[in-house]
């Protein structure tokens, strides 16, 4: 189509996509001097939760604690407008446990819409991205379906699933986005000429029944907690009113029900070709490949406090509307449930990450990033981490900055991107911590500590939030100091013994009393000690004495690690004329070109041969 081109105001960067991963990232540009423009579709969806309503979880908590150690502003909308948190896995050990919230949704979105528009140096304009302009291999801006061209030093992509998006539901399919928005049709086609890899991915999302019309007296009511730290480190805690959610169980006749209309499933019939979360599967898929399991965990969860819609956390499905009624109708406390919103799948087009650089600049354009949904991940949580750091490179590379690039022991989101960019991904990605091998020194309570110096020193980091850090680690200090004070053997050992360890020799710190499994509570109660210091304070000083052995373990193999990440590849190696390499880690060493040693030795297909072929060929060339 021929439209007429006209030319708008020039910027120093545009970002396309207003989702949590572009609202990041516009926000890490203009909030470091940067002029911005972030264009949305509609501004009707700027931050918007298509899917689940909700902000954290197991390993997303931990992202989202970093992106707020690092200046970015997820966490502090998250905490503005909660309407319940959780800490999950309490009961388990520091480096699992995670904090989650239920968000009401349209007060994120106003919320985060708001913040957008009163930030100094961007500007929010509606429309869509039809093509990104190029010359001499570096960005130039983007033009628009309207024929308006944007200029631009550095675009970012953060397009989440709106790419050729593709709603499903039985033997129904239309062209558009999540929740009926309007999609993205034009921008695939130019990326591929670009020299993006494009691929199909798949994701779904629950109906919405009238919470009025649900008996939760049939169900498990879910409180949520008050006495826990929240989100931001600018926060000063949880809320107070808080709303509760409910759990209910599937049950035979849900997955009779499943079963008899699977040839009506688009899953099962073929008519879904995307690749779909292995870790969020769909209820009809749940009841095909976990077949011996009786029933599955549903979580009724409100979507808003202006709102009677609640979400059916643990149902997505795609199956027909008549199948969905009928369905729904099985479960505990939905018997007479009013479907308000139709459960859909939505298939959309992302790209090969492996065509990004650690920075997420794609290799072939210079000054064009990626974030979001378009790198192949899901999740709100590792969205917004990529769109922060994406908008960090660059806009540390326009200010003529080195790039920061976290490694996999310094943050989960360093691992996220790590993974991304050295082990690409063939289904929607997911962050767990067990994809993080250190993640005993990537929890949650210190996230601060690991980064905040980092995000002052890219200058993310603000006056209030630097202030803040520096009295916390005062305060941590402090505590820890005050823990090494000694008891006398006497009092130590009637203490000790009443909570159920042996009787020491001699007197005891408090230290290590806690290293003897006590609990600080009884500690400091007992012998009067931290009145005065925050609970969040007292926490990470207690976890750095109780798993300091641990720490100390994992440091010196974080050393071991750091000696392979500190010996650079050139790069402009030709991987084909290094003799001894085998055949297919020349070709993914060629296709990936890592910086490193430790990148290079995590990519599938090079193995501790190819490394020490690599290491013989950096010394001959010193």
């Amino acid at each position: 189509m021929v439209r007429n081109t006209f030319y708008t105001d020039e910027y120093d960067a545009v970002v396309v996509g207003a989702g949590h991963a572009g609202c990041e990232a516009a926000l890490a540009l203009a909030r470091t001097g940067i002029k911005t423009c972030i264009l949305s579709l509609n501004l009707d969806s700027v931050a918007f939760m298509a899917c689940n309503p909700s902000i954290g979880g197991t390993a997303k908590g931990q992202l989202v604690r970093e992106i707020d150690a690092l200046g970015g502003q997820m966490g502090i909308t998250a905490d503005e407008t909660a309407l319940q948190m959780r800490m999950l896995n309490a009961g388990k050990g520091a480096a699992v446990q995670s904090l989650r919230a239920q968000q009401d949704k349209h007060a994120y979105h106003m919320r985060m819409k708001r913040v957008l528009e009163e930030t100094e140096n961007l500007s929010v304009l509606q429309g869509e991205a039809a093509e990104v302009l190029t010359d001499g291999g570096k960005v130039r801006g983007v033009r628009t379906t309207f024929g308006e061209e944007i200029a631009a030093k550095a675009v970012i992509l953060a397009t989440g699933v709106y790419l050729n998006g593709s709603v499903v539901a039985g033997e129904f399919r239309q062209s558009a986005g999540p929740n009926g928005f309007a999609p993205a049709n034009e921008l695939t086609k130019n990326l591929i000429e670009l020299g993006f890899s494009v691929r199909r991915f798949k994701t779904g999302t629950p109906a919405r029944v009238d919470g009025r019309t649900v008996d939760y007296s049939k169900c498990e009511v879910q409180e949520g907690e008050r006495d826990i730290y929240p989100f931001s480190y600018l926060s000063d805690g949880a809320p107070q009113r808080q709303l509760p959610c409910y759990l209910t169980y599937t049950n035979e006749r849900t997955h009779a029900v499943i079963r008899a209309n699977l040839h009506r499933s688009p899953l099962f019939s073929g008519q879904i070709k995307g690749t779909g979360p292995r870790y969020c599967p769909s209820i009809e898929d749940k009841v095909v490949r976990f077949a011996d399991k009786e029933r599955h965990q549903i979580f009724l969860e409100p979507e808003s406090a202006d709102s009677h819609e609640v979400y059916v956390q643990g149902m997505s499905s795609s199956l027909p509307h008549d199948v969905q009624r009928e369905m729904y109708r099985t479960v505990p406390g939905l018997e007479h449930a009013k479907i308000m919103r139709y459960a859909y799948a939505i298939e959309y087009d992302c790209i090969d990450t492996l065509d990004v650089y650690p920075t997420l600049e794609f290799k072939k354009i210079g000054g064009l990033y990626t974030a979001g949904q378009i790198n192949g991940t899901s999740g709100y949580e590792e969205a917004a981490a990529q769109g922060l750091m994406a908008g960090l490179n660059a806009s540390l590379k326009l200010r003529g900055k080195e790039p920061l690039i976290l490694r996999r022991d310094e943050a989960y989101i360093g691992v996220l991107i790590d993974d991304l960019v050295t082990k690409g991904t063939n289904e929607p990605y997911r962050m767990m911590t067990s994809r993080a091998e250190h993640r005993i020194h990537l929890r949650q309570d210190n996230a601060d500590l690991r980064l905040t110096d980092k995000g002052r020193e890219a200058g993310l980091v603000s006056e209030e939030r630097y202030a803040r850090f520096a009295a916390r680690k005062e305060a941590i200090a402090r505590v820890k100091e005050a823990l090494e004070e000694r008891v006398s053997p006497k009092r130590c050992a009637d203490f000790v013994t009443a909570h159920g360890a042996p009787a020491p020799a001699g007197g005891l710190s408090y230290a290590d009393m806690l290293r003897r499994g006590i609990g600080i509570a009884d500690i400091a109660e007992e012998f009067g000690i931290l009145a005065g210091e925050r609970r969040a304070d007292i926490e990470t000083a207690v976890i750095d004495i109780r798993y300091e052995g641990y720490l100390k373990r994992g440091l010196e193999q974080i050393e071991k690690a750091k000696r392979l990440e500190d010996k650079k590849l050139p790069p402009d190696i030709d991987y084909e004329k290094i003799g001894g390499l085998r055949l297919e880690a020349r070709q993914k060493l060629n296709k990936i070109r890592p910086e490193n040693l430790g990148q290079a030795g995590r990519i599938s297909g090079v193995s501790p041969a190819d490394i020490a072929v690599l290491m013989v060929y950096l010394g001959t060339k010193k």
